[in-house]
């Protein structure tokens, strides 16, 4: 081999790869491993046909990149001779003339050029050979080295049906080493990166897009006027052999010979598949002329901005105008010396194919990426694989991730966004349970302060009051006034009494309590208008709770005071008790004329009121939120005052757990 073998000649970039799977999709073999997201290619399985750099628009597949040992045979002093594929003319199109390459090529430092294409007219003469044996049939070509290495790699059992022939890239090779005397070394430059990695016959392999390198490295450019040709001997009609069905133009056969019996398959889908149909039989006794790209005129080591058609129209132009001039009797001498020459070669089996995994396996991979039935199978390739099937047949072989599933990792991101969503809403309401929590701590200490400070007082101001009323005579018009005092001072003394309430809610005294017995007791500490009826819908499986039922029963009665207030005209309350696995519900529902929005946010606040001055503290429901959070519950409202938007009424619902939360 020439320093390194096929193994490391195709590699990853990881910093430029970007989970496209564009390589896996392109790559015929599937060499290519997906690890974190990252495309890594797998060395023993590659048959460096050079997809994936071609297809690759990130620029993360490469291949080893030979120009750096160039350079330095060339600076050692040695003869060193430069092969070039027949195809330098589809690549190198702006060069009129052919000649001016080979100048620049003698400019590098190269002591000779020679044309690779005298190679392919040894090569045709020995397939020549293998088409008229009518003894012979169904042989594969064997001079593209991606396609020899496929058989090695995945159909061993067809090793004896590749030709015998070397390429003619070895073929130069072996006729310059049998013509030549002198030491020299030897280069190949042409349009393929499996060729670096084909023989160590030659000293070195090159591509067209690394020789573009060298001469910007070496400072070679087309404006020298320096014009050179081939040295003898040149090609003949091998020059055709890099486009399509070239082998069988340079073979020369009757067309009866042909006809029927050569089948051409180029591109990584059409080879395989003649393959397939080959194994199988149907076309067992055809030659199959086999190339992994579209002709090497558009190898992978060939420019990218290069088009197929005009590539192709170069070659035949340079075959035509090679024609004219074309010495055919040195030729003929030296196709005769070149027959002496032993032009065969061997394959050995390199078998890198892995089981399949059993149809139960693949179906519980397929679950994992939620495709149960047929129809979940949407085969859309954005995994790099054509079914579904067969990326779970990846990931089972470590080829492949889940993630890879594009319609997967988007129902999952739906999935994540909605739980993201729902996060979000439970965070809000946390934090506004944190500042309604945090208002209630500052009025409680405010609320304790304020009561102590004035319940003394008003006791005072109540018992002299009294006191005055009792030697005030009956007929007295201080009586009235008196009277008065007493009714307010007694009315401050509740205010001060609720803000005490208010202020102890600080901890709660919680036994085994009977909700349907809280809820009748909540029902007889209330006096019921005549205009409202209530309702109780109890669908309790088990009716005891831990909870404190003074604390609680201050709650009910709170919720339904303000509930007769809000039915001026009379209606009907429901009370309801239901039940979850953890957690007891108490709803709390009227038919009244409703809050509107703007005070929904604002009934927990303390001393926030909808009710005229004078009939309401606003502290009721601020202390049965209070109530509620300490019994580690949760209470929300509902209600609606627009009749054009449906019955008007206020829905209050008391989630509390069941058991002590410790």
């Amino acid at each position: 081999m020439t320093g390194f073998t096929e193994y490391n000649l195709v590699y990853t970039i990881k910093d430029r790869c970007r989970v496209c799977y564009t390589c896996v999709r392109e790559c015929p073999v599937k060499a290519i491993k997906i690890v974190n997201g990252q495309a890594e290619i797998i060395p023993e399985r590659c048959i460096a046909c050079g997809n994936c750099t071609r297809v690759c628009s990130q620029g993360a597949k490469a291949y080893y990149d030979s120009t750096a040992r160039i350079v330095e045979m060339l600076d050692s002093g040695e003869d060193v001779y430069a092969l070039i594929a027949p195809s330098f003319v589809a690549e190198f199109a702006e060069f009129n003339d052919y000649r001016k390459l080979i100048g620049m090529l003698r400019k590098l430092g190269f002591a000779g050029v020679y044309e690779v294409a005298f190679g392919a007219d040894l090569v045709a003469a020995e397939y020549r050979k293998v088409v008229r044996n009518k003894d012979i049939r169904g042989v594969i070509s064997s001079d593209c080295p991606a396609i020899v290495t496929f058989i090695e790699k995945y159909q061993p059992e067809l090793i004896g049906n590749l030709a015998p022939i070397v390429s003619p890239m070895i073929a130069m090779a072996r006729f310059l080493r049998h013509t030549k005397k002198n030491k020299f070394r030897m280069v190949f430059i042409g349009p393929c990166i499996a060729k670096k990695a084909e023989t160590d016959e030659l000293d070195e392999q090159i591509t067209f897009t690394e020789l573009r390198k060298l001469f910007e490295m070496r400072g070679v450019d087309a404006g020298h006027d320096f014009r050179s040709d081939f040295d003898f001997p040149v090609g003949g009609k091998g020059a055709v052999f890099p486009i399509s069905r070239g082998m069988l133009q340079t073979v020369k056969l009757p067309d009866d010979d042909l006809e029927g019996h050569v089948i051409v398959a180029e591109g990584r889908e059409n080879f395989q598949e003649a393959i397939r149909e080959y194994k199988l039989g149907a076309i067992s006794s055809e030659h199959l002329e086999l190339l992994c790209c579209e002709g090497c005129i558009m190898g992978p080591g060939t420019s990218k901005n290069g088009k197929k058609f005009s590539r192709r129209a170069k070659v035949l132009d340079y075959l035509k105008s090679k024609m004219e001039v074309f010495d055919e009797e040195n030729w003929q001498k030296s196709m005769e010396e070149g027959a002496a020459i032993d032009l065969s070669q061997t394959f050995s089996a390199d078998d890198q194919r892995m089981h399949d995994p059993s149809e139960k396996e693949i179906r519980e991979v397929l679950k994992t990426m939620n495709k149960f039935r047929e129809e979940d199978h949407l085969n859309c390739g954005a995994c790099g694989y054509d079914t579904c099937r067969n990326h779970a047949i990846a990931i089972i072989k470590g080829l492949a991730e889940n993630e890879m599933c594009l319609p997967n990792s988007i129902d999952k991101l739906h999935i994540s966004i909605n739980e993201l969503a729902v996060s979000n809403e439970k965070l809000f309401s946390v934090q506004q349970t944190l500042k309604q929590t945090e208002k209630l701590a500052h009025m409680g200490q405010l609320s304790a302060g304020i009561a102590h400070e004035l319940n003394n007082p008003l006791g005072v101001v109540i018992m002299y009051t009294n006191i005055l009323l009792d030697e005030t005579e009956a007929d007295s018009p201080l009586k009235t006034d008196l009277k008065l005092i007493v009714e307010q001072a007694q009315r401050c003394k509740t205010i001060v009494g609720g803000l005490l309430n208010f202020a102890r809610k600080n901890q709660v005294s919680k036994t085994e309590t009977d909700l349907n017995e809280l809820i009748k007791t909540s029902l007889s500490s209330v006096l019921i208008p005549k205009n409202v009826t209530i309702d109780l819908d109890s669908r309790l499986k088990d009716s005891f709770a831990d909870i404190d039922k003074e604390q609680m029963v201050q709650v009910i009665t709170n919720l339904l005071k303000n509930a007769f207030e809000a039915m001026h005209r009379g209606g009907n309350i429901t009370i309801g008790l239901d039940e979850t696995d953890h957690d007891v519900v108490i709803k709390v529902a009227d038919n009244g004329s409703g809050i509107n929005q703007e005070d929904l946010q604002k009934v927990f606040e303390p001393f926030f009121t909808t009710k005229g001055i004078g009939k309401g503290t606003g502290l009721g429901l601020a202390t049965a939120y209070g109530v509620v959070k300490m019994h580690k519950g949760n209470i929300k409202v509902e209600s609606n005052d627009n009749p054009a938007q449906g019955p008007t009424g206020t829905c209050f619902t008391i989630t509390l757990p069941r058991r002590s939360i410790t």
